[in-house]
């Protein structure tokens, strides 16, 4: 057992003793300049464009290395001359067993917070896509040994590639301001076996600290002429605790603000150079907060949602998709088809709206705190598009809806109804009897109110809007400029004992309303009524 002993701490004594002479002998068996050159000549091949650095060195501790400081990768002529990526130092290591022969042999290579610069022309190119793009690989000749004593034989191979707390920026040509991410913390790690290419690692999105995870990496090279023509798959998870501060950057602007953590799994595919994503999307309890000087205090309001899960997501190209899109308000339930284009700006889509039972009070007091607001379960189909530059000039769309049984509760709204049975002193005459003046003094019940809805180019129309309850009808027609505020509209009020008729064109701050003389009995009578849809309308606007 001694003897045993004995021998084995020989060997180690042995080995280690060998790594030290090895590690002693380093510097003189590395001929840096030929190193240095080599180097640089087959890193750029291998990534198809100019690869430079200002000095190189020798690192004993704690493995063997060549260390390359200042490294530089050239981008794309096309996309510009400031490099691709720059690096303070990477570090490629020398395998010790090969060096005790006279021989080095490179094994892997680590680099320490690369910057990359991924830049997209505005016909949607890459400057990714060039990488490796040197038509047939060339084969290096077998080294052999040099006629001086100085350096040994230089083996190129790399077994690994380690990138550790990179960082990477994204600018797109062509469109409306630079992008607000960037991606901090990049880890990867990269292992060639045979012809294909395994990977795995992290990064962090910022603003908003989305953590993205890649599993089960692979990168198909047999047959591809160029890294970017690659098949690729891997397996993607993101993960945030508050989306706030990344929708904040995509939206330009803090208010409103949308809140909530993120989870989220998909499956990584296509080529390097045009990947595609699929999977599923949750924000388990979102909310949206603005603050809103209309409302009493407190003026921040917040509408909480019920859990947010996008389902069947999916990136092509260019093109964003989901179905179904779900969420829910209350006891109220919302879904929706997504998609949006990214070529030429933003444009979304939202096909199959369907909102059933919606609290719209939720919305219209609590979050809006609109005047004119009503309360009730609100049933909505349709579908809507826009530009997400310019929502109110751009938004297209059309449906229809259903709100009640509830109550009229915003007092604009409970002004304009009072108003309107109560203008004129033949239409009082006629009406009161049956509407006392106190009847619009406190929230109204209605039996509902229905139509159908379309929107062109920001321009919202009715034919058929009909609010119904017991004591009267009230019947809209016409159209009202979302982004203008002009409106073009035909309204009736209708009650058991008779009928009032008007036309209402112009700002809505300032209309002009005009009354079918017909629906009034007398000239006295239409210029009273005229004046009392004028000063409904100024209160409507306040």
């Amino acid at each position: 057992m001694k003897r045993a002993l004995k021998w084995l701490v020989g060997i180690a004594v042995a080995v280690v003793l060998l790594a030290i002479v090895a590690a002693i002998a380093l510097p003189y068996l590395v001929d840096t300049p030929r190193v240095q050159a080599m180097i640089a000549s087959n890193a750029s091949q291998a990534v198809g464009r100019p690869v430079k650095f200002v000095s190189l060195s020798v690192a004993l501790f704690p493995l063997p290395a060549v260390e390359l400081h200042k490294l530089e990768i050239a981008d794309d002529p096309q996309f510009g001359t400031a490099p691709f990526l720059t690096l303070e130092t990477g570090r490629i290591r020398v395998k010790l067993r090969p060096l005790l022969t006279g021989r080095v042999e490179f094994g892997d290579i680590t680099l320490e917070r690369p910057l990359i610069a991924i830049i997209q022309s505005a016909d949607g190119r890459l400057n990714v896509a060039s990488l490796g793009a040197t038509g047939e690989p060339k084969v290096a000749a077998r080294p052999g040994r040099p006629a001086g004593g100085a350096g040994g034989t230089i083996a190129a191979v790399a077994a690994q590639v380690s990138i550790k707390r990179g960082a990477a920026t994204y600018v797109a040509h062509g469109k409306e301001g630079a992008t607000p991410y960037r991606v901090e913390d990049l880890d990867l790690t990269l292992t060639g076996q045979g012809m294909q290419l395994n990977f795995k690692g992290a990064l962090r999105v910022v603003p908003g600290d989305l953590v993205v995870k890649l599993a089960n990496g692979v990168v198909a090279l047999n047959g591809a002429k160029a890294v970017s023509e690659a098949p690729v798959r891997a397996r993607v998870t993101i993960e945030g605790k508050d989306i706030s501060r990344l929708v904040a950057a995509a939206a330009a602007g803090p208010s409103p603000a949308i809140s909530g953590p993120i989870t989220g799994a998909f499956t990584l595919g296509g080529t390097v150079g045009a990947p595609r994503v699929s999977g599923d999307v949750e924000l388990s309890s979102p909310s949206v907060t603005q603050t809103n000087a209309a409302c009493p205090e407190p003026k921040q309001r917040v509408l909480s949602l019920g859990a947010l899960k996008v389902a069947g997501a999916s990136y092509n190209g260019g093109r964003f998709q989901s179905r179904p899109v779900t969420t829910s308000i209350g006891k109220g339930t919302i879904s929706l088809n997504a998609g949006a284009t990214l070529e030429r700006g933003v444009r979304v889509q939202l096909g199959e709206l369907r909102l059933k039972e919606v609290p719209i009070e939720r919305v219209l007091v609590d979050f809006l705190c609109q005047g004119y607001a009503v309360a009730g379960p609100l049933d909505l189909t349709g579908a809507v598009g826009f530009s997400a530059s310019d929502v109110f000039n751009t938004l297209d769309g059309a449906g229809d809806l259903r709100i009640g049984p509830g109550k009229v509760v915003g007092a604009q709204a409970l002004a304009l109804i009072g108003s309107v049975v109560r203008i004129g002193g033949a239409v009082s005459s006629l009406l009161a009897a049956d509407l006392p003046s106190t009847l619009f003094a406190s929230p109204v019940d209605f039996d509902s109110i229905t139509g159908t809805w379309k929107i062109t180019n920001g321009v919202l129309a009715t034919r058929d809007l009909l609010y119904t309850s017991r004591a009267m009808k009230i019947a809209v027609a016409g159209e009202y400029g979302l982004a203008t505020g002009r409106v073009n509209a035909d309204m009736r009020v209708i009650h058991g004992r008779g009928e009032v008729r008007a036309k209402v064109t112009g700002n809505a701050a300032s209309p002009s309303v005009r009354v079918d003389p017909s629906s009034v009995l007398g000239e006295g009578g239409r210029q009273k009524v005229e004046e009392g849809i004028q000063d409904l309308l100024k209160r409507f606007k306040r």
